[in-house]
């Protein structure tokens, strides 16, 4: 009986499987065709910058980087594909978001949208196949076409070279600059900026002029080369306006010589590192250092040392803090406070000044004011001599400018008047001496027109007048003009003397 029911069972299964295909066969063929292929997807659920879960191999999509948060990574993958994805710092005000692939032959679409707080950004793409090598590829192309417009529409020459120095591919602004270099001449296959590759070695770049043929003149462009295996790159970038700019500098500068040569006052200019940059001729011949010395740019501290031996600088007291004194007269200097006189042993006197210039730069002047200080001199003892002998007159004499300022007094008018002028700080004019002189004296018109006659302009004649002073007695006044619409008064006591009118002091 159980071999029986074996038998039984087995025959059933192979009727049901029989039953099976004969109703799969008689199924009509537009109904399979109907069924659609399951698409894959890339799914990414964030939240906020942080990956929450991806479908499978929809990670591989993102770019990350050591330091960069999951969402940065994301929009780094996924850019060259789809350009417009929002930052991270942008995604909480994003509700939804449709961006189609950037290139034609792409179908697919990124969709973003917001659900339960968190972001889901999802890659919907039609067509059969691998959806992570579709990807891949798609991003490549699309970031391939942007490495293409940027290389071709980049508006400074660029060109490759193989290893026969051939050029393999230029851009839009080499084959420019071509035309304009060789103008009607296609025949020439030259390249346009000649240079030997040994001038690049050990730099970053080089400067390499380019005549152009059109207009007869000569551009120069920096040029800088990055190897790639066999090939190489080339970038040259326009620089005339720094080569224009160099020139101009350069005049400038000559300008500034010339001009600096014909100074009589000696100019030495040290750099930021304290090393003379720049010296004029009239610096020789008052200091006697040699040129040569000069020429070989001596530091602040040579310099002045070679000063002291020739006895250009006064000596110092204390040779031990010599060094302490030249490091403090440099820093006066840089802060333009630095201003002092030398007295020489030779008999000459240089002023001597030390100003900032822009970028740590210090300018010292040393100017030749012996005459000056002779005259000076001169002039100072001129006045000393006049004081000291109108000091012997008797009689009180005061001067004063056309202005009506006090410029001189003997000291007889001091002792008469009580008044030094010489201790006010303020200029003293004839209002001030009258209030002085009316105090001592007795009311009296001539006041008045002492004042009117100091401050008068144009011609004048001297007069004269008595007045009273209480200690003294009977003074008679002599007003005269003198040069420069100058004006003295001279006061004479007329102790034992009759009160008649005496001649004016001419």
């Amino acid at each position: 009986m159980a071999l029986t029911e074996v038998i039984v069972v087995f025959g059933s299964a192979l009727c049901a499987v029989a039953a099976g295909i004969l109703y799969l066969g008689r199924t009509p063929a537009s109904g399979v065709q109907s069924i659609a292929p399951l698409v894959p997807r890339f799914s990414f659920l964030f939240d906020g910058v942080d990956l929450e879960h991806a479908s499978p191999h929809a990670e591989t999509a993102m770019r990350r980087e050591p330091g960069v948060t999951d969402w940065h990574a994301l929009k780094a993958g996924l850019s060259s594909r789809f350009p417009g994805l929002p930052d991270a710092e942008d995604i909480q005000s994003v509700e939804t978001l449709t961006l189609q692939a950037a290139r034609s032959d792409d179908s697919a679409v990124l969709r973003l949208h917001r659900e339960a707080g968190k972001t889901r950004v999802e890659i919907e793409d039609q067509t059969v196949g691998d959806p992570n090598t579709k990807h891949t590829i798609q991003s490549l192309e699309s970031e391939l076409d942007s490495l293409r417009l940027a290389a071709k529409a980049a508006p400074y020459p660029i060109w490759l070279v193989d290893e026969t120095d051939s050029i393999t591919w230029r851009n839009a602004a080499y084959e420019t600059l071509e035309k304009a270099a060789k103008g009607v001449n296609t025949d020439d296959t030259s390249a346009i900026f000649e240079f030997a590759p040994d001038d690049l070695t050990g730099k970053s770049s080089v400067r390499v002029p380019v005549k152009m043929d059109l207009n007869g003149t000569t551009e120069w462009y920096s040029v800088t080369a990055t190897q790639a295996d066999e090939a190489t790159a080339f970038h040259a970038v326009d620089i005339n306006a720094v080569i224009q700019a160099e020139v101009a500098q350069r005049n400038f500068v000559q300008t500034l010589a010339k001009t600096f040569a014909q100074l009589s006052i000696g100019l030495a200019i040290f750099d930021r590192n304290c090393q003379l940059a720049l010296f004029n001729p009239a610096l020789v011949d008052l200091t006697s250092l040699p040129a040569e010395f000069l020429s070989g740019r001596p530091d602040m501290l040579s310099f002045f040392d070679r000063l002291r031996d020739n006895r250009v600088m006064p000596e110092p007291k204390n040779y031990g803090s010599w060094r302490q004194e030249i490091s403090a007269m440099i820093n006066a200097a840089s802060h333009g406070s630095y201003h002092e006189t030398w007295t020489l042993d030779t008999g000459h006197t240089y002023r001597v000044s030390g100003r900032p210039h822009p970028d740590g730069a210090i300018a010292f002047l040393i100017e030749d004011i012996t005459a000056e200080i002779s005259l000076t001199r001169n002039f100072r003892a001129e006045l000393e001599l006049g004081q000291s002998l109108m000091d012997t007159f008797e009689d009180a004499l005061v001067v004063f400018s056309s202005a009506g300022v006090l410029t001189f007094c003997n000291a007889a008018y001091r002792d008469m008047w009580k008044l030094d002028p010489d201790n006010s700080f303020a200029d003293v004019t004839i209002v001030d001496c009258l209030q002085a002189w009316q105090k001592e004296c007795e009311p009296n018109p001539a006041w008045g027109d002492m004042r009117d006659f100091v401050m008068k302009l144009g011609e004048r004649a001297a007069w004269e007048a008595e007045v009273q002073h209480m200690d003294r007695g009977a003074i008679r006044a002599q007003v005269s003009p003198i040069v420069s619409g100058a004006t003295v008064i001279r006061f004479s006591e007329l102790v034992g003397q009759s009160k008649t009118a005496v001649p004016a002091l001419s």
